[in-house]
């Protein structure tokens, strides 16, 4: 059952929670000030315990790029996926996806490498992609060194960090490397125009809405001409073919809801392997807040079990 406003009861019920505590829609806010307010907002979780994470730094085109693993209980060498923070590219970090990192590495039984890149508007793009894929290279060649199997390995990502992942995936075609086994996508940024239907359909205050994705991208881009590649773009591929398999999760109430199908239906008309699941009654940010809707609780599953399922069939085809 959906409320009058169309989200899960659960949602609602968050969303008056964030409108009692003065939470405003972020592109009212200035870089500084939205930062600061992600901090003050940032809702304790409980976290699951893993067997090791550790803080390391990686090699990177600009200086070292900041890491974090975390390591199940389960047999080395392990799979990875190496995943993305969202917030638009200006916010997100390492803390505010540590409880995500956790869920999945316990539930996918694989690492999961958690990536600092560069945020912009400090650094736009692609500053941030290049640390993405710099990092993910290195995990690829050297990961044998940290117990990882580089040659089991998912690209992943929750809002700009499912467009990082997308354009790495592209990326890595383009340069030949290293081989993907996923890229997983949740309600994902893909295409600066912004001109889908959903993008016109009203969102409830304070959640995720049209102005914000726009915001996102105004700091991202150093120019709205950098938005034509599909670098930042990746919906504007000309190209689909041979990209690695891909899960695309989507929110029924979230303006980049077409954005994801979309992106979805062009993957399978190059023939490659792709799931796409849509959670209605639930906005942009869902995926992440397991301790507070049951169907962030069944994403993660769905995820976790994508991940399985990819770093299996990439063990099945070595012995072929």
């Amino acid at each position: 059952m959906t409320s009058p406003t169309g989200l899960h009861p659960q949602v609602e019920a968050l969303r008056r929670e964030r409108l009692a505590a003065g939470v405003r829609p972020v592109h009212e806010l200035g870089v500084t000030e939205a930062r600061r307010a992600e901090l003050t907002h940032l809702a304790p979780m409980a976290a699951e315990a893993v067997a090791e994470v550790l803080d390391r730094t990686l090699p990177g085109p600009a200086g070292n790029i900041p890491v974090r693993l975390y390591l199940p209980v389960t047999a080395r060498p392990l799979a990875t996926l190496v995943f993305f923070s969202g917030g638009g590219w200006v916010l997100g970090s390492l803390d505010t996806v540590d409880a995500v990192c956790r869920a999945l590495a316990n539930a996918a039984s694989c690492a999961v490498v958690s990536v600092s890149y560069r945020r912009a508007p400090e650094y736009p793009f692609p500053a941030g992609l290049e640390d993405c894929y710099a990092a993910t290279a290195w995990i690829a060649e050297h990961g044998a060194e940290h117990g990882l199997d580089g040659r089991r390995l998912a690209v992943g990502g929750a809002s700009a960090g499912g467009n990082l992942a997308a354009a790495l995936a592209l990326l890595a075609r383009e340069r030949g490397g290293p081989r993907l086994a996923l890229q997983l996508l949740v309600y994902p940024l893909l295409d600066s125009r912004g001109g889908t239907p959903s993008m016109r359909e009203r969102v409830e205050p304070p959640f995720f809405s049209p102005e914000d994705v726009a915001w996102c991208w105004s700091h991202y881009l150093a120019e709205p001409a950098d938005g034509e590649s599909p670098l930042a773009s990746p919906l504007r591929a000309n190209d689909f073919r041979g990209l690695p398999p891909a899960v695309v999760i989507t929110a029924g109430l979230d303006p980049l809801r077409d954005e994801g199908e979309l992106y979805a239906a062009r993957l399978r008309e190059a023939d490659v392997p792709t799931e796409a699941v849509r959670f209605d009654g639930v906005m942009h940010g869902f995926f992440s807040l397991s301790d507070r809707f049951d169907a962030a609780l069944e994403a993660q599953a769905l995820a976790a079990a994508a991940l399985r399922r990819a770093f299996e069939a990439e063990l099945a085809d070595r012995r072929v």
